[in-house]
């Protein structure tokens, strides 16, 4: 099983039977690239997943390759459907503890602290979680104590509830965002002291690799490794 670094919060996971491409805005080389070149050739089914509406996770290109590859699912987070960025016959939306599940797929959304959901899947006897816009998005140096209170405690909130379903992550992709200011690894660093992680996959963090990289020890030191993927189509085994 491969997991391919598109870019941002964007990745690709291939298994031998079919594939999941998770919130997808643009490609590896803009319009091009990974996605369009290898990922729509696979005879294999494709699943899209779209975490929230913003376009830097959501793109309604995403809509049109159904006219190129037949046997494509999409699995989009309701508020795509209230925000008129897709009508209701053109996937299936997904809400907070809802299911999907098919012969090849297992889909759980969980909660966001932004808009949207995250979602966990089952591949391959494997926890894979993408955290879509789920962080502890409490700008510290910007906001009263009281905003980052509510931020934190927002936060904790659904990694609790995370933890009492899915303890153990085999795969979190997640954001390490150095725009929230100082503090900005502070929701990685909870998500890795409070779940057993064991590959660790940060996202969001756009062009500042070296600041996403400054995460690394924290997670080594805890027994998780550690996968900077920041090159459009570097790929890891998992």
């Amino acid at each position: 099983m491969k997991l391919t670094y598109i870019y941002h919060s964007c990745f690709a996971l291939e298994t031998t039977d079919y594939s999941v491409l998770f919130d997808y805005f643009r490609d590896t080389n803009g319009k091009t690239g990974y996605v369009h070149d290898v990922l729509l050739s696979r005879p294999e089914p494709l699943y899209v997943l779209s975490s929230h509406f913003h376009p830097d996770h959501f793109s309604r290109e995403v809509l049109e390759w159904k006219s190129r590859k037949e046997n494509i699912t999409y699995l989009l987070s309701r508020d795509i459907l209230k925000h008129k960025r897709a009508a209701a016959g053109e996937a299936l939306f997904l809400r907070k503890g809802e299911l999907f599940e098919d012969a090849h797929l297992y889909v759980r959304a969980f909660g966001s602290t932004d808009v949207g959901v995250s979602f966990l899947l089952r591949v391959e006897g494997k926890t894979i979680f993408h955290a879509g816009d789920l962080n502890n998005w409490h700008r510290k140096d910007e906001a009263t104590e009281r905003e980052v209170r509510m931020a934190e405690g927002n936060f904790l909130h659904e990694l609790k509830y995370l933890k009492e379903s899915c303890p153990r992550l085999h795969v979190a992709m997640f954001p390490i965002d150095p725009r929230i200011g100082s503090d900005f690894a502070r929701g990685a660093e909870q998500l890795v002291d409070r779940l057993a992680v064991e590959i660790f996959v940060p996202m969001h963090f756009w062009e500042r690799v070296d600041e996403a990289a400054s995460f690394g020890p924290y997670a080594e030191e805890r027994g998780v490794r550690f996968a900077l993927l920041s090159r459009a189509g570097e790929s890891i085994e998992v």
